[in-house]
């Protein structure tokens, strides 16, 4: 993973990949001087968000889609349009929570936690479960932690039963839109050689 991680772009998307990347330190940077330390932690957390793919090689239209969400996402709490557009949290949750979902099926995939679809033949409900369960699980997280927030460091974190209902379900379904392209998600960038097949035990 360090060599892929390591590896100089090739082609237009990656590229387009690790300059979304250069925006997430160029956010944490702007952070720091217009904004305060929970915001500088919020970009901070999102780059770290931003390096993973990197390091898996995932398809790097993934991969720049993701980040863009994240910032955006990111951006859209630093700039208040939350509470300014009416509607946009449950768009953002559906939008990164699938993608988050997305994301780590890949990671499974890639640990071998659960069977390759470009190895293995894996139905396609199995992989919708299986991202949905991610899905969800990202999302009761982050309702966690927006809680932790709310209640240890800052009061402005908007937290409401209702709210983080809402947030959950959107979540959950964007998460099932993203399982349904989950065979083609889990692959590779294709200037990185194919995994190799695990030899069935005898």
């Amino acid at each position: 993973m360090i060599q892929t991680f390591l590896r100089p772009p090739r082609g237009v998307a990656e590229l387009a990949a690790d300059g979304v990347r250069v925006l997430g330190v160029l956010s944490i940077a702007v952070a720091f001087v217009g904004w305060n330390a929970v915001d500088v932690a919020v970009f901070a957390l999102v780059l770290l968000g931003l390096v993973i793919p990197r390091f898996l090689g995932i398809r790097p239209a993934l991969d720049a889609t993701f980040g863009l969400v994240l910032l955006i996402a990111a951006w859209s709490a630093v700039l208040d349009l939350y509470e300014a557009l009416l509607y946009w949290d449950l768009v953002v949750h559906f939008v990164a929570n699938g993608l988050v979902a997305a994301v780590a099926y890949v990671v499974a995939v890639r640990f071998d936690v659960v069977p390759d679809p470009a190895q293995t033949r894996v139905p396609l409900g199995a992989i919708v479960v299986l991202t949905v369960a991610f899905g969800f699980t990202a999302g009761v997280v982050w309702e966690v932690a927006e809680w932790v927030g709310h209640t240890y460091i800052d009061t402005s974190i908007f937290v409401a039963y209702d709210d983080t209902i809402g947030d959950l379900v959107a979540g959950g379904l964007g998460s099932m839109v993203a399982g349904l392209g989950g065979r083609y998600l889990s692959g590779q960038s294709r200037y990185i050689p194919a995994r190799r097949p695990v030899p069935a035990s005898l």
